[in-house]
């Protein structure tokens, strides 16, 4: 799971596909792992954007509920905010607050997963 990961990390960060990936740290809690920092550094991403006019638009990739007050606030600002999750676990939250909502459904992504 590791080395897909990793793979998909250089795959999405090389030149010809023109994203950061940004990464938090992991903490642990009782052998479960969690990536924490994360949602703070998108939020904060969002909201320098909105305010120094750097998109008009931001996709958010992700169904943390804690980037909502962010998502609220760039709307207020002009911008829109598309949000796109998983078909099979939506956040209705963050749905509510984008301004279009896209979901992702695993039937339709099965062609662009590589398998050893």
């Amino acid at each position: 799971m590791r080395r897909s990961q990793i793979n998909l990390f250089n795959f999405l960060g090389s030149k010809c596909q023109k994203i950061e990936i940004y990464r938090g740290y992991l903490m642990e809690n009782d052998g479960v792992f969690h990536e924490k920092g994360v949602d703070v550094k998108i939020a904060t991403d969002l909201l320098v954007g909105a305010y120094e006019n750097l998109y008009d638009e931001a996709i958010i990739i992700s169904s943390d509920t804690d980037l909502i007050p962010a998502m609220k606030k760039i709307k207020q600002l002009g911008k829109k905010v598309e949000y796109i999750g998983f078909g099979h676990q939506p956040s209705l939250a963050l749905q509510t607050y984008a301004t279009i909502s896209r979901l992702l459904i695993k039937e339709e992504l099965e062609q662009f997963i590589y398998r050893d």
